[in-house]
C-alpha cells in the first residue's frame, strides 16, 4: 500500500489538465478495485479495513444502521492538533455539543458574517492589484494556496469568538504554529511514544499548545463573566436576537443557563477550548483546500470562468456581493427566472417554461415570462467538491457485529473504509467523463447530479455529516465572486498539477496563478438580456 502511494506521488499528473486524480490520490484503491471489485478486504497494519464504496451500504452505515458504527479514532498526531471537540466525541456529549453548536452555522447567522469576510477578500485582491501594478507585465502570480490561508482565518475567527476577534487571532496565530509542526510529523512514519520525547520540536509544540489553552482558558474566563452580567440585565427584557451568534458565545451561554436549570448539562471550560482548536483546524484547512481547488479549475477552464463572471457581474453589478446577493448564486436545483420576451415571439401553447429566441428591438412591448436559469457559481463549487474532497476517505468502526443487506458480515471493531474521492470519481455513477470537469452536470442539483443520490457526499453525511459546510460554501462563493469581478485568472507556467494527501487533499507542489486586473469589466446587460428591455430581478425558489 505504502509502496504505491510513494511511486503514486513521485510524479505529477499527465497530462497537466487532466482531472482523473484517483491514481494519483488513492493509488492502492484504484489499483486493488480493479482486481477485486468496490468491495475489498485489505491490511492496515494489523488492522483489517473493509474498503466499501457501494451507495446503497453507505447509506446504511451512515443512515438506516448509523447507531451500529462509530467514528474512527483519528491518528495520535491528527487528535492533538485538532483537539478532542466534536469530531471525536461520541455518545451523549456529542449530541448536546452538538445541538449548541449547530446554531452558530444557521445560514441566517452566517449572512452576518459576510461584512467581514468580503472586506477580507477585498483587501487581499487590492493587494494583488498593486502586485500586479508595480510589474511591468501587469499580471501577478500568487500561490493562492498560501494566500486564501488569510481569508479562511479571518472567517473563522470572527464565527469563533465575535466580538472577541482580536484575542482569538492571538490563539489561532499559535494554532497556525502547531499545525506546521504537526504537518511535518504527519509525514514521517509514526514510532509509538515518540510525540512523548522531549525533542526540540516535541518542546515547541507543547509550549504552544500550553499557550493556546492557557490564552482560551483566560479568554472563555473573561467572556462568562461579560454573559453572566448582560444575563442579569437582561431579566425580564426580550433577546436581542439580531446580532451575530458566535461558537464560543454559543458555549458559554449554555453553560450560564444550566446555573439556572440544574437538570441541563453544560459545557465545560476544558471541553470549550478543545471546540476551538477543532473548528479552527478543520474549519481553516477545508476552506482553504476548497478555495484552492476551485480557483485552479476556474483557471484551467476559461470558458467556466467566464460564464461564473458573467453571471457574478449580472447579480452584483458594480457592487461587491453581500448577504442580498449570496441567494442569487446558489444551486440547489435550477431557479427561475422572468426575462423580457417579445409578444409577437412568444408562444403560449409551447408550455408555462418554454420561450423562443427573440431580439428585443423588434418589440418594445415585452412580457416576463420564466425561464430556467441555471446558477454557475453553484455548479462549479459543487463540481470542484467531486473532484477534489476536502477529505478523500472517512472511517466508521463497527460497535457490534453487523450484517449488511448484501449479507457481509461485518465482526465487532472491524473498520470501515469509505473512499470518498473513488465514489466520486466512479464512472458507473457519474458517466463517462466521471474525470472531466463539467459543473454542467450539477444544473439540476446535487441530489440529481449523479445516477444515485449518494453519490456525492463530500462532506459527509448522516448525523455527522461537517457542521460547518454552510460557512465553507458561504466563503467560497463570496471569494470567487469578489475575485472574478476584478482579474482574469490562469495557470502559471510554474504550476504543477499534482494533488495529494496530507491529512486533506491539497496541492503538493503549491497552486501558483496568474491574476491580470480587469481593465473593463464586461456589462451584466450582455449576459443575458438587451440594455433595451428592462432587465427585472431574480425569483429564487429553494
Amino acid at each position: 500500500m505504502v509502496g504505491l502511494m510513494v511511486e503514486a506521488s513521485s510524479k505529477p499528473m499527465s497530462p497537466p489538465t487532466s482531472h482523473n486524480a484517483l491514481p494519483r490520490v488513492l493509488a492502492f484503491y484504484h489499483y486493488w478495485r480493479k482486481i477485486y471489485g468496490p468491495t475489498f478486504l485489505i491490511w492496515f497494519g494489523p488492522t483489517p479495513r473493509l474498503t466499501v464504496a457501494e451507495p446503497e451500504l453507505i447509506r446504511e452505515i451512515f443512515l438506516t444502521r448509523a447507531d451500529a458504527f462509530d467514528r474512527y479514532e483519528a491518528h495520535p498526531v491528527v487528535r492533538q492538533l485538532e483537539g478532542d471537540g466534536l469530531v471525536s466525541l461520541h455518545g451523549d456529549k456529542w449530541a448536546l455539543h452538538r445541538r449548541v453548536l449547530g446554531d452558530a452555522f444557521y445560514p441566517d447567522n452566517l449572512n452576518r458574517l459576510v461584512p467581514h469576510v468580503g472586506r477580507s477578500v477585498a483587501a487581499l485582491a487590492e493587494k494583488w492589484r498593486e502586485m500586479a501594478a508595480a510589474d511591468g507585465s501587469g499580471e501577478v502570480e500568487v500561490d493562492v494556496a498560501e494566500w486564501f490561508q488569510e481569508v479562511t482565518e479571518e472567517a473563522i475567527t470572527r464565527a469563533t469568538f465575535g466580538g472577541s476577534y482580536n484575542d482569538g487571532r492571538v490563539v489561532f496565530g499559535m494554532q497556525s504554529q502547531l499545525m506546521a509542526f504537526a504537518s511535518e510529523a504527519f509525514r514521517k512514519v509514526l514510532v509509538p511514544g515518540y510525540r512523548f520525547m522531549p525533542t526540540k520540536k516535541n518542546w515547541l509544540s507543547w509550549k504552544l499548545d500550553r499557550g493556546i489553552r492557557r490564552n482560551l482558558t483566560r479568554l472563555i474566563g473573561r467572556r462568562s463573566e461579560e454573559a453572566a452580567a448582560a444575563m442579569k440585565a437582561a431579566e425580564g427584557e426580550k433577546a436581542d436576537t439580531g446580532s451575530f451568534r458566535d461558537l464560543l458565545g454559543l458555549m458559554i451561554n449554555a453553560s450560564q443557563r444550566t446555573t439556572r436549570a440544574p437538570a441541563a448539562k453544560a459545557i465545560p471550560v476544558h471541553d470549550m477550548v478543545e471546540e476551538c482548536k477543532t473548528l479552527f483546524f478543520a474549519g481553516k484547512q477545508t476552506t482553504t483546500n476548497l478555495l484552492t481547488w476551485a480557483t485552479v479549475l476556474l483557471a484551467m477552464h476559461p470558458e467556466w470562468q467566464e460564464r461564473a463572471r458573467r453571471e457574478v457581474l449580472d447579480v452584483c453589478g458594480s457592487d461587491d456581493p453581500s448577504k442580498e446577493h449570496l441567494p442569487r448564486l446558489k444551486t440547489v436545483r435550477p431557479l427561475i427566472r422572468f426575462v423580457p420576451v417579445c409578444r409577437r415571439n412568444f408562444k403560449p401553447a409551447a408550455g408555462r417554461r418554454a420561450f423562443r429566441s427573440f431580439s428585443p428591438s423588434a418589440d418594445t412591448h415585452s412580457l416576463h415570462v420564466p425561464c430556467v436559469l441555471s446558477r454557475q457559481l453553484g455548479m462549479i463549487i459543487n463540481e470542484t467538491l467531486r473532484l477534489y474532497p476536502p477529505a478523500v476517505a472517512t472511517i466508521r468502526r463497527a460497535k457490534a457485529d453487523v450484517r449488511l443487506s448484501d449479507g457481509c458480515m461485518i465482526p465487532r471493531d472491524m473498520e470501515l473504509l469509505i473512499p470518498i474521492m473513488a465514489i466520486h470519481h466512479d464512472a458507473r455513477h457519474w458517466g463517462q467523463d466521471a474525470a472531466q470537469f463539467n459543473p454542467a452536470r450539477f444544473a439540476g442539483g446535487a441530489a440529481r447530479a449523479a445516477k444515485h443520490p449518494l453519490a456525492f457526499i463530500p462532506f459527509g453525511l448522516g448525523a455527522r455529516m461537517c457542521v460547518g459546510q454552510n460557512l465553507a460554501r458561504l466563503e467560497a462563493k463570496l471569494t470567487m465572486a469578489v475575485l472574478l469581478r476584478r482579474f482574469q485568472i490562469r495557470t502559471s507556467p510554474n504550476y504543477v498539477h499534482a494533488p495529494t494527501v496530507l491529512m486533506l487533499l491539497y496541492p503538493q507542489y503549491g497552486a501558483p496563478l496568474i491574476f491580470r486586473p480587469l481593465a473593463s469589466q464586461p456589462s451584466a446587460a450582455d449576459s443575458t438580456t438587451s440594455s433595451s428591455c428592462p432587465r427585472p430581478e431574480f425569483l429564487c425558489q429553494d
